[in-house]
């Protein structure tokens, strides 16, 4: 974590991080070569627990399901889509520096204070905050400032109704907007040489002024002549793919088509380990419906939703769902729920349900002179009363994130248990939903001796069979074994002991309340696959 992270964030954030990369979950992206801040690597636990979570959304909203279909579209899409869909033009982030610590921020998240209120500064360490106290003095010469260990005061809130989230400076930069998309370059053409080109024939043609006047415009020609970008959403590609979906499928409105993948922002501010980075994975599903049952559909996807995140095991008291105000609504949405959960540095959103009217319809078929409307012959046209009604249908999408919700599960799942009263019993467990786990049964052979191995092996390889995740463990002793397992989640271990050979019975060991019991090994398969099933 970085130096901002690790001020911000509460101490259970902290043990996450620290059983993420200690017990395989989740790692920083390039760590030898120092990280890199925005990027996050799913070690062999983590992906695991990723992989589960979206299958289980899948088999939720397309598998279970008559009326969701999926896809998988290309991250890279024709230039025009993001065109139209506005995100060129307007997908951008208030982008403000403090001119104090020098911290980057997101103007809209920034912390709340009222014009003239005090605004307290607060440093790492002392010597950070000399170093401010002095800047501070040439930036405002006229304020008596005052410096008391990490912190420094006399200053007050401006106007801008926020300040520097970092150090609480309400001394920062104009605000100015900055564009989300990563952008690149498609085929041959070399937008630095293409610019180079321009440049040289502008300064010969025209003039240095003329160059000087032009050069915004120029660079901006070379670039965009190669331009396409890496999307922000996966929600366009299934707007465009609209008619495709529905006339090779045969579908009748209402339905839906869900797809599930990596999107990219450019985001201003990264925080909360993976709760905010530049690339992260989505599980979105767009359902057309007829116009005017927008509001209904709404309802029904906003409660199946909340449902379907209780059902992966988050406490009902830790998720809520949150109604978006009039002013903070999309310009494309006529109503938004956010399923939010109650996370370690508060409420944040875990998923969105909004209802966006026909806009990206719309918009995509004006762009591209397409007709991106549905014929319904049994509906009546409400136009002129008679059967068969041809229109752009109207959309709800409940879209997920799927690293936001690795995180969820992970906070909601981790849990320090105390020593009993003979100091024994002390531990760390995951208590994940089972069929999240990423190992959903450890076998484990008391001792490396005694035909306990071989015996091990063969129920390994029976759950190797049955596609059920097992894993063969027979390293240190039984009580390290069992809080390895604990603590990456495993809601099962079955041990194998002296008394296999003679009764041909295993203990299965419970994670959740540490209750074991004997069960014939004949049946150890049938069992876990219950468990599961009933989980």
């Amino acid at each position: 974590m970085s130096e901002v992270q690790d001020k911000r964030e509460p101490e259970l954030m902290q043990k996450l991080v620290s059983l993420s990369k200690r017990r395989g979950f989740v790692y920083q992206s390039s760590e030898i070569y120092g990280g890199l801040k925005s990027a996050y690597d799913y070690g062999p636990m983590g992906v695991e627990l990723k992989r589960n979570l979206m299958s289980e959304w899948w088999t939720a909203m397309v598998h279970s399901r008559e009326d969701v279909v999926g896809i998988d579209a290309s991250i890279i899409m024709h230039p025009s889509v993001w065109k139209a869909s506005g995100h060129l033009a307007s997908f951008s982030d208030p982008l403000v520096d403090c001119k104090v610590c020098g911290e980057r921020f997101r103007a809209d998240k920034a912390p709340k204070v009222e014009a003239g209120a005090d605004a307290p500064m607060e440093f790492a360490d002392k010597g950070k905050a000399k170093d401010a106290h002095e800047k501070l003095a040439k930036l405002a010469p006229d304020v008596a400032f005052t410096r008391e260990g990490k912190s420094v005061m006399g200053a007050k809130a401006g106007d801008r109704g926020y300040v520097c989230p970092l150090c609480g400076s309400p001394f920062m930069s104009e605000e100015r907007q900055f564009n989300l998309m990563f952008r690149s370059s498609l085929g041959p053409v070399d937008p630095m040489g293409a610019a180079a080109e321009m440049i040289q024939r502008t300064l010969a043609e025209q003039g240095a002024d003329a160059l000087k006047a032009n050069l915004r415009k120029i660079l901006d020609e070379a670039v965009q002549s190669s331009a396409v970008y890496l999307r922000p959403e996966t929600a366009q590609a299934m707007f465009v793919n609209f008619l495709n979906v529905q006339q090779s499928m045969s579908m009748k409105v209402p339905f839906g088509i869900a797809q599930m993948g990596k999107s990219f922002r450019n985001e201003v501010t990264v925080e909360h380990f993976i709760f905010r980075s530049c690339e992260f994975e989505q599980m979105e599903m767009e359902y057309f419906v007829p116009p005017g049952e927008g509001p209904k559909w709404l309802e029904y996807w906003r409660n199946q939703r909340l449902e379907w995140w209780k059902k992966m095991g988050l406490s009902a008291e830790r998720l809520r769902l949150r109604a978006h105000e009039k002013d903070e609504l999309a310009h494309y949405s006529d109503g938004t729920y956010d399923v939010e959960y109650d996370f370690p540095w508060g409420w944040d959103e875990l998923e969105g349900v909004a209802s966006r009217t026909n806009y990206d319809l719309n918009a995509h078929a004006t762009a591209s002179k397409k007709k991106l409307e549905y014929f319904d012959p049994e509906a009546d046209d409400p136009a002129t009363g008679k059967k068969g009604w041809r229109y752009m249908p109207h959309v709800v999408e409940p879209a997920a994130g799927a690293t936001r919700g690795v995180l969820a599960v992970l906070c909601d799942a981790y849990a320090e248990e105390a020593a009993d009263a003979e100091g024994k019993g002390e531990r760390t467990v995951l208590r994940l939903h089972p069929r999240l786990a990423p190992i959903k049964v450890g076998i484990l052979p008391l001792v490396k001796k005694e035909g306990m191995p071989e015996v091990a092996r063969r129920i390994a390889d029976e759950f190797f069979r049955a596609g059920v995740t097992a894993k063969y463990d027979e390293q240190h002793a039984i009580g390290r074994r069992y809080a390895r397992h604990d603590e990456i989640g495993t809601p099962y271990c079955l041990t194998v002991d002296g008394d296999t050979a003679a009764d041909d019975t295993v203990t299965i060991r419970y994670r959740d309340d540490r209750r074991q019991e004997r069960i014939k090994v004949a049946e150890a398969l049938d069992v876990v696959k219950k468990a599961l099933a009933d989980a």
